[in-house]
């Protein structure tokens, strides 16, 4: 039996994910993180697959989302995009660190993966964090210098306030330091999978399946990264790639 538990992380609202006849032991973990506008509950299908091959999933809520939403405006959280995800790489580390103090983690086993901004963070620690064993990254971008100046020339379409240009060049400058595309060592042959509709509007299809054609020129074994483009697939994920997702972490993890 699968049960669904509701703990905080220090200040973080997560949900625990696992068989409840294990619920106690050390296993592999996984920390998927969920979409821009969306919550930790969204993700509770996948979560409950990855749990029935004997995962613990973590699933948080990211600030300005969820438990954490508090009364921002739809326009403030929009331009807080970049300051989400920052945080969101500060909290897996927070998580990680939970865990190890209680026990639950099976022999340092870790993997992360996300949906859209939560796949954009997976990319984002796989810079950072190389305890990271396995990832899969959803219709993100582990281009987000790119994914920024895409970002910016659509808001710049709208009425919305102007960016101040010193706050742009402080965003390009922080970014650099979670931008995959221009860290590969970082990759270091881990396992990564990337899953994306190829007539998404809101994340480039390019920037994944791009990063994908370089990135596989520094793995060992190829089969070590996989892309999967789904034909015709727009900005929301199938059951196809939750089940793909779901096979990668079996095969990795």
């Amino acid at each position: 039996m699968i049960s669904v538990s509701k703990i905080k992380i220090d200040n973080i609202p997560c949900l625990v994910i696992v068989e409840n006849e294990k619920a106690m032991e050390p296993l592999p973990i996984i920390t998927y993180f969920h979409g821009f506008t969306s919550a930790k509950e969204h993700d509770l299908p996948i979560a409950f697959l990855l749990a029935e091959e004997g995962y613990r999933v973590i699933l948080p809520d990211s600030i300005h989302h969820g438990e954490r939403e508090g009364n921002i405006s739809s326009l403030k959280r929009q331009v807080a995009f970049w300051d989400i995800v920052m945080q969101n790489v500060e909290d897996l580390q927070t998580i990680r660190a939970y865990l190890q103090a209680e026990n639950l983690i099976e022999n340092d086993k870790f993997g992360v993966a996300g949906t859209s901004m939560g796949g954009i963070t997976t990319a984002a620690v796989m810079v950072k964090y190389p305890w990271i064993d396995v990832a899969a990254v959803l219709m993100g971008s582990p281009k987000p210098s790119e994914f920024a100046t895409f970002m910016l020339e659509q808001y710049a379409k709208t009425d919305n306030p102007e960016i101040p240009q010193k706050e742009i060049d402080k965003l390009y400058q922080e970014l650099q330091s979670i931008d995959l595309s221009k860290n590969m060592e970082a990759l270091n042959n881990r396992p990564l999978l990337f899953w994306h509709g190829d007539k998404d509007p809101v994340v480039p299809f390019d920037h994944s399946f791009t990063f994908y054609q370089k990135a596989r020129e520094k793995y060992d074994r190829n089969k070590d990264i996989h892309f999967i483009r789904e034909k015709g697939r727009d900005h929301k994920v199938s059951r196809f790639a939750i089940l793909e997702v779901v096979k990668w972490f079996k095969k990795h993890l």
